[in-house]
């Protein structure tokens, strides 16, 4: 008898109350980086019940219309009168500058703030990302097309999956063993009806594109029986508190800094883009076939405090080659990786990565996931 060890992850929709917050925070970031490139933002978003409270630190010479901004983004996630939460709903904006005393460390190229990050890559997906979180985001990406074409009329914006793969001794992926998805719905329609469109509709074509059978999977949709409050009338929305959903699903560790409502200076973002960076690297040259970056810094220093690299036991070359080889191709100073990674150019929106994940996006050209160091990693190591 096969015996399994069994990993999950789980993704949310753009209408979770979470990511209601950090697609905000990120707009106002567009915002202010689109005319101001130099902008320094560290934005926190609050939405509950009729209410969305804007607050945190900002420095632009350029101005931003909070109100506006937040109403086109509740309105194009969704929300409409009568779901307890829309775009007429109270806006309260509590904006100040940024202290001096971090902008002084800032100001000579240092980060933003001291911390750890993480990145990572491994031989599940093409695009060198976990499996189990690349399923549910897809899973969720299609329910949402799906409910915005109007295909399925009776979904609401907040929704939720999550995926459980089985992996067998030797730690290869055998099959998907359970599948949760909750999706937020209109009053007048039954339960059975939601279970049948979403297993047949949205759930099993995902897991044809990835050639898995969908039989004997146990499924879960909507285990309650019903879903009809969501969204920040159900469950108060804050940002930064999804950051497991973007980055890679719990399959590598996370430093606990967020990502959205922060401009590149901020390290918590900038070298986490970093670190998937280097990791899909090395992996794509050939190195390992699991790889794990990490990162720290401290305020106003300009160059990271240590790098991490760890294979997991499947590296083909030393560790310690790697770690030197990645210090010599890659500028991981915060002014280095803004450049390489260029953050500050405007060539792709930050809410847009706040509706779907950071990492292992292949609808969005973001510079951390190109293959671009591989020939002179392999040219260092000599591979």
């Amino acid at each position: 008898m096969k015996k399994f060890t069994y990993f999950t992850s789980e993704f949310v929709s753009p209408g979770h109350p979470d990511k209601i917050s950090d697609q905000i925070a990120d707009a106002i970031l567009d915002a202010c980086l689109k005319d101001d490139p130099n902008s320094r933002v560290a934005c926190e978003v609050f939405c509950t019940t009729g209410l969305v409270v804007v607050g945190g630190e900002i420095t632009t010479s350029t101005y931003i219309d909070v109100q506006d901004i937040v109403r086109k983004k509740i309105k194009e996630i969704g929300y409409r009168p009568g779901m307890g939460f829309d775009s007429a709903c109270g806006v309260l904006n509590s904006i100040h500058a940024q202290s001096p005393d971090i902008a002084m460390g800032v100001d000579i190229g240092g980060a933003g703030d001291q911390g750890i990050m993480f990145g990572g890559a491994v031989r599940e997906t093409k695009e060198l990302m976990p499996l189990a979180l690349v399923l549910s985001r897809e899973i969720l990406v299609r329910l949402t097309n799906m409910m915005k074409s109007g295909e399925i009329k009776w979904a609401r914006p907040d929704q939720k999956s999550q995926v459980t793969l089985a992996y067998d001794e030797n730690g290869k992926i055998d099959h998907v063993d359970s599948i949760v998805v909750s999706v937020q719905h209109d009053e007048d329609v039954t339960h059975d009806e939601i279970e049948k469109t979403v297993i047949e509709k949205v759930v099993k074509p995902v897991l044809e594109k990835y050639k898995f059978s969908s039989d004997n999977i146990k499924y879960y949709i909507n285990p309650t029986g019903r879903f009809v409050i969501g969204g920040p009338h159900g469950d108060t929305g804050v940002t930064g508190r999804k950051i497991i959903v973007d980055s890679y699903g719990g399959y590598f560790r996370h430093g606990g800094g967020a990502f959205s409502g922060k401009d590149p200076s901020k390290v918590d973002r900038s070298a986490a883009y970093a670190a998937r960076w280097v990791a899909k690297n090395v992996v794509a040259a050939g190195f390992a076939d699991k790889c794990e970056i990490q990162l720290s810094y401290a305020i106003g220093v300009s160059h990271p405090v240590s790098i991490k690299v760890d294979t997991f036991g499947t590296s083909k070359v030393d560790e310690n080659k790697i770690s030197e080889a990645i210090l010599k191709i890659f500028d991981l100073s915060p002014k280095g990786i803004e450049k390489a990674l260029e953050l500050r150019e405007g060539k792709f929106k930050y809410q847009d990565l706040a509706a779907f994940g950071h990492i292992g996006r292949t609808d969005i050209d973001t510079p951390w996931e190109r293959l671009n160091k591989v020939e002179e990693l392999k040219k260092a190591i000599e591979l």
